[in-house]
């Protein structure tokens, strides 16, 4: 991923190079449906990535990282119990979520199409996120550093997250589709 669009609208181009995931400035996030009525935000503390950008295309361009599944929060420590239970991540068992990219293909702008293979509770499939590269610059240390918002959507149930509770109205307790919200600092190794 070598270019994106600045706010003046000019093409940028990103160093090429190892990029390691910054997580003091950086997101790695959740929502789903409760209820079938409102959103449930949630977030992994633990985190790491890299991202490897090529210099000559894009599409030679690598990613991967993973969250450490206990240390998801979503501001409710009865329910961040319950997704680390058997009933959801199993997170004694399968302690980390990892995705590692398959292929990288860009749209326009800073924007990118990449697809992946997402491992869930050693479920292994195939997804795909946009991402969009939003800055890079040298912050006040002489750090180099690139922004990415990664965005995507997966259905749970197919990583083997299939807990559910009928609700007497007919709906469903929780979502089966979860959108996957990544905002990464990103600097140069």
């Amino acid at each position: 991923m070598t270019q994106l669009m600045t706010d003046e609208g000019r093409i940028v181009r990103v160093p090429a190079g190892t990029w390691k995931v910054d997580p003091a400035h950086s997101s790695v996030g959740f929502e789903v449906k409760h209820m079938m009525i409102s959103t449930v935000r949630g977030q992994f503390r633990e985190f790491d990535g890299t991202l490897e950008a090529a210099e000559d295309d894009p599409a030679n361009s690598r990613a991967w990282g993973s969250v450490q599944v206990a240390s998801i929060d979503t501001g409710n420590a009865e329910r961040d119990e319950h997704l680390r239970s058997p009933d959801f991540f199993d997170a004694d068992r399968y302690p980390e979520i990892r995705f590692a990219s398959t292929r990288v293909a860009h749209v326009e702008g800073g924007t990118y199409d990449v697809w992946g293979e997402l491992t869930i509770k050693d479920v292994t499939r195939e997804v795909e996120i946009t991402v969009t590269v939003e800055g890079a610059g040298e912050d006040p240390w002489g750090t180099e550093r690139v922004g990415i918002a990664i965005r995507g959507e997966i259905d749970r149930t197919e990583f083997g997250l299939r807990w559910q509770q009928k609700l007497t109205t007919g709906g469903l307790l929780i979502g089966e589709n979860v959108k996957v919200r990544a905002d990464i600092s990103a600097v140069r190794t």
